[in-house]
């Protein structure tokens, strides 16, 4: 009676938001554990399940994510080449390396299935993040004695995406509610989300996880209570007759939840397969080994670090993903940081200085009436193109990312090839390739009759010129499209013509 009671308590908990935020709240329930015979009463269970509703004690986000396929074992896959046999061989060689107990079953099959026929695509931007942080998510693993494999709820969570979002609110890469974020004090104000920082809210998982194992002693009825949380699962298991084996309660489990766990064990099999698969993953945008941390000394955007040091705001942003504005604020008594490539990390310190006085000049500008910033009225329009992001499109413009959000009222960074774009330039700056097209289409060839020299080692335009009379080295360039003497290489024909 009393474990039920402390149970009962864990869960009630997360609907005190003022209790949420104390640190008299236990993280960790050392003493809750579910005896073997001592199953929760339908009473007990009608009471566990009004809270879980209650308070959304859970992570629904299958609704949201390309990579859980909802109704897979439903979808046609026939052309898989994966036999039965085949894959309970490999099953076995997985179950016997992790404590999940990873089984044949036909269910298993058709999802792993169903993921290679219809999502194969996504694997190599996936096997990617997953570069980036899947060392990350072990270190704390294994301080928290869970199993490595559970790097992969990351990826049914979230897709990897720390900045993920269900409907119903769940966020980050471990997909937290709002009031289980804070009950596991993860901090989350108009600037930031730590839910959505991928160190803290994987600690947060972490500790989670831990409850969850304390109440059922077994990782796979943890999973599954993290999705649907812990009263689910324990009336499923008394529905079933008191079986603790997911495979056994799974009928008993909500819909959502009995596709959740083989989703997490698919993945799992996919990426210890991936070579056997043809899973390549393509290359990461950068290793967390190769990043570092600096702090900050007052409030400052991504766009002005940008203009600073040079990293792309889109980098940062991947970097930072808990910065909701893209801004890292400066607050007495918060440690708030910047994660910035480590090769960059000198040239900050240097340009530190300047960095804060560019912030307190566009602070000083901000009231100013907007209509100054366009006095001109030289807007454009530009079409985005293959290749184009922003970062790109503003530097060409001599505007800044911020520039471009606000004009066309983005949200994000993301563009589309054809999407249109009101620009107010500071400068048309033409790249080197356009002006060579643009000259090209100005300058006509002349006629007449010409001579085709080859050039041969030790030739220059002055020797070249001086063997032919009236012609100077200018006119060989301009016949020829030669923009640098450093083009002319041996073997090069060139149009020497006659008047």
């Amino acid at each position: 009676m009393k474990n039920k009671l402390l149970i009962l308590f864990f869960l009630l908990s997360i609907n005190l938001f003022a209790q949420a935020e104390k640190d008299s709240i236990p993280s960790k329930m050392d003493s809750i554990t579910i005896p073997e015979n001592d199953l929760f009463s339908d009473v007990d269970l009608a009471m566990i399940d009004s809270l879980v509703l209650e308070s959304r004690y859970n992570s629904p986000l299958y609704d949201t994510i390309t990579y859980y396929m909802k109704d897979a074992d439903k979808k046609e896959i026939a052309g898989v080449k994966l036999t039965a046999d085949l894959l309970k061989e490999r099953l076995k060689v997985i179950d016997a390396k992790t404590p999940f107990h990873i089984a044949y079953n036909p269910a298993l099959e058709k999802v792993i299935k169903s993921y290679l026929k219809y999502r194969k695509r996504y694997y190599p931007n996936l096997m990617a993040k997953a570069a980036y942080y899947f060392p990350m998510f072990e270190k704390y693993l294994d301080q928290y004695d869970i199993p490595l494999e559970m790097k992969y709820l990351a990826i049914v969570e979230s897709a990897l995406n720390p900045r993920a979002k269900s409907r119903v609110g769940a966020t980050g890469l471990w997909q937290f509610m709002y009031l289980t974020g804070k009950q596991y004090k993860l901090k989350i104000s108009s600037y930031v989300d730590e839910r959505q920082d991928p160190i803290k809210s994987t600690i947060a998982a972490c500790e989670y996880l831990s409850d969850l194992y304390r109440i059922f002693g077994d990782w796979d009825l943890a999973l599954a209570a993290y999705n649907s949380g812990p009263g689910n699962v324990s009336k499923a298991i008394k529905r079933s007759g008191g079986y603790k084996n997911y495979w056994n309660i799974r009928p008993f489990l909500p819909r959502e939840t009995a596709g959740y766990v083989p989703a997490f064990y698919a993945t799992m099999y996919l990426f210890e397969y991936a070579d056997e698969h043809e899973l390549i993953g393509n290359a990461p945008k950068i290793h967390h080994f190769a990043t570092d941390t600096v702090h900050i000394k007052r409030t400052v955007s991504f766009d002005q670090i940008s203009e600073k040091t040079g990293v792309d705001a889109e980098l940062l942003a991947f970097l930072n993903p808990s910065y909701k504005l893209d801004i890292i604020p400066y607050i007495k008594g918060r440690d708030y940081t910047l994660i910035l490539p480590r090769a960059t990390t000198t040239g900050f310190l240097k340009n530190e200085t300047e960095l804060y006085t560019l912030a307190d000049e566009d602070d000083a500008k901000r009231e100013k009436p907007l209509p100054k910033y366009f006095e001109m009225d030289q807007r454009i329009r530009y079409r985005v193109r293959n290749g184009d992001y922003l970062g790109k499109i503003a530097n060409r413009f001599g505007v800044r990312v911020s520039d471009i959000k606000k004009w066309n009222r983005l949200r994000n960074n993301r563009l589309r090839i054809g999407q249109r774009l009101t620009i107010y330039p500071k400068r048309l700056r033409i790249t080197k390739q356009e002006a060579a097209v643009k000259s090209k289409k100005k300058k006509k060839q002349p006629k007449g009759e010409y001579t085709v020299y080859v050039v041969k080692k030790g030739d220059s335009l002055w020797t070249i010129a001086k063997k032919f009379p009236k012609v100077s080295t200018e006119d060989i360039k301009k016949w020829n499209n030669i923009w640098s003497a450093k083009s002319i290489k041996p073997g090069t024909k060139l149009k020497i013509y006659k008047s």
